[in-house]
């Protein structure tokens, strides 16, 4: 499970799509980033834009943040526990060549390319990892809908308890005005 956590980590929303980058899927595929763009290169037939793309400078520079600490934060939690789960990044960071982004179906697509044990492994926990966060957000849909749902009824609530307190203000109003009514002094000739 934390494997797939892990995975969650790197994969980021850019372009409308979810993804991950060359030297992440580098990384858990134990093998160069170069060697894997390579492979990539060599099938280029098969990764159409909708599958992979390259990052532009400015993507990058936006995302490099949120990628320095995701370092950070692993590299720290591999000095806390000695875990093989725990995905780390060998050495060094990744270079500041804008790197490719996949899709999950580019992902996918990959996963036929490269044939060793340890890529068909990773390449099922990221699949798991996309499904997971697939399942994630069609839940936090499904939460915006049943807000929405419930502002819908409030909304509709507060009208109906609108009028109900202007049809007691009147009932009070009326009531009011019967006793002053009855109450006034009366005018003309008493005929008792």
């Amino acid at each position: 499970m934390q494997i797939i956590r892990s995975i969650q980590n790197r994969i980021y929303e850019i372009r409308g799509e979810r993804v991950i980058l060359d030297f992440d899927l580098a990384v858990l595929y134990e093998v160069e980033t170069r060697t894997l763009n390579q492979t990539v290169k060599r099938n280029s037939k098969r990764f159409p834009a909708d599958f992979m793309f390259q990052l532009t400078r400015q993507e990058f520079a936006v995302l490099r943040q949120e990628i320095d600490k995701l370092y950070d934060d692993e590299y720290q939690q591999v000095t806390d526990m000695s875990s093989q789960f725990v995905m780390t990044y060998p050495g060094k960071r990744p270079k500041t060549a804008q790197p490719y982004a996949f899709t999950e179906q580019g992902v996918a697509m990959l996963s036929g390319l490269l044939n060793s044990d340890k890529a068909i492994q990773m390449n099922i926990a990221i699949m798991r990892a996309f499904v997971e966060i697939r399942r994630i957000m069609l839940q936090q849909s499904d939460l915006a809908e049943q807000l929405t749902q419930i502002q819908e009824r409030i909304t509709g609530h507060d009208a109906q308890l609108s009028a109900i307190y202007d049809a007691i203000e009147n009932l009070l109003d009326e009531k009011a005005a019967q006793k002053k009514w009855d109450n006034r002094q009366r005018i003309g000739f008493n005929t008792k």
